[in-house]
């Protein structure tokens, strides 16, 4: 089936909940709180209304809403009876709320199935706007009022709308929405820096929230793990991990989550003004430092990540970094993790231990594949997460 094809039956399928919605806010008001007997024509006339409704609610997962509205009359008699016997009328209020219940079941159901239709191509659309916006941004000024135009801003422009699209209403719009479509509008050079700088890294939270909204839960093997655990296991346990499974985005983000499990990490985030010559995305932390004497201080750290599994980083790969970095200043940059799904030559090492042992900033952390495994071997719900276990 067509993507677009599926978030046009979902956009439907959505119209048809806002108006079992919107009948069910009205008849509602009919519903019996105490002893009560008859019904009431507007009331028997919702009825019908979601009785038809129900018809344009395709099955998610296998299930639908097929009840309809409650007989008034009939919880009216509830309450009648548990009143003469002195019992709480729990069956009457459990049938005069099933119909709000269905609602949020059903409308949570389809959030989920549209993240999870939307998910691959929005990793599509935020990684080619992460590369285009560095391309349509060189040798412009930060004042610069020139109207930038061409293929690369429509591009972004295209991308940005059919991002809207593909959220629909699932994501809240919490980042700088309304800014980025005006700086668009006006499409200046100083605009355009603006969302790169700071309408994009906002925008793009919201859409990373949205997508890693989805509850579903990863495949495990039909087996009661007691069971299995107290049985007879051969084998033995490896850190290893196939790196080969991520995409570029996909290492960023694994390093994203990894960075930020550790309770010494503060404000972790994606720094989305990309300058560093291989394009990948820097990160930022800051690492909150703890001394004996109750002291306390943070230090900014930025991580750069590299999945190259063909080629091991290289010395001129550690200096160049380095020298990307004061870029990002101020504040000042104590710390610089360059982590990799590779390895680094001796070469490289070397030259980072000579950087050190200087004293000069930042201080450099290199963190090959096998450091990676370490760490994500003490975390592995994130490995599992990602799809490396």
């Amino acid at each position: 089936m067509e993507l677009d094809d599926l978030l046009n039956a979902m956009d439907r399928t959505a119209a048809n909940v806002a108006k079992l919605e919107d009948v069910w806010r009205r008849a509602e008001t009919f519903i019996p709180t105490g002893p009560a007997r008859g019904s009431h024509p507007e009331y028997d006339d919702l009825r019908r209304a979601w009785s038809d409704l129900l018809a344009g609610l395709p099955e998610i997962d296998g299930w639908t809403i097929t009840a309809g509205l409650p007989d008034i009359d009939e919880i009216g008699a509830i309450f009648v009876d548990c009143f003469e016997i002195d019992v709480p009328p729990l069956e009457a209020y459990e049938v005069g709320e099933r119909p709000s219940k269905d609602l949020a079941e059903y409308r949570y159901r389809l959030n989920r199935a549209r993240r999870r239709a939307a998910r691959q191509r929005l990793d599509e659309l935020m990684s080619a706007i992460d590369a285009l916006l560095p391309v349509l941004l060189t040798g412009v000024a930060h004042d610069s009022s020139m109207k930038l135009e061409g293929p690369e801003a429509t591009k972004i422009r295209a991308a940005i709308d059919e991002i809207e699209r593909l959220l629909g209403d699932t994501a809240q719009r919490q980042g700088r929405w309304s800014d980025l479509r005006r700086h668009l509008r006006f499409s200046e050079g100083h605009d355009w820096h603006d969302i790169a700088e700071l309408d994009w890294p906002s925008v793009r939270s919201d859409i990373e929230a949205s997508a890693l909204a989805d509850s579903d839960p990863l495949p495990v093997p039909a087996v009661d793990l007691g069971q299995a655990a107290a049985g007879s296991l051969t084998g033995s346990a490896t850190i290893a991990l196939p790196w080969d499974r991520l995409d570029d985005g996909g290492f960023e983000r694994l390093l994203y989550d990894l960075l930020r499990s550790f309770p010494e990490h503060d404000n972790v985030q994606w720094l989305m003004q990309t300058r560093a010559p291989d394009r990948g995305r820097d990160l930022s932390l800051d690492r909150v430092l703890r001394d004996g004497t109750g002291g306390v201080r943070n230090e900014r750290v930025i991580v750069q990540a590299k999945h190259w599994r063909s080629r091991s980083v290289r010395p001129t790969d550690v200096s160049d970094t380095v020298a990307t970095v004061k870029l990002w200043e101020p504040p000042l940059v104590r710390g610089l993790i360059i982590a990799t799904t590779g390895r680094f030559t001796a070469d490289a090492v070397s030259w980072a231990e000579k950087h050190n042992e200087t004293g000069a900033s930042p201080l450099i952390e290199l963190w090959p594949d096998s450091r990676l495994e370490t760490l994500l071997a003490q975390k592995p719900h994130i490995a599992a997460g990602h799809g490396l276990r």
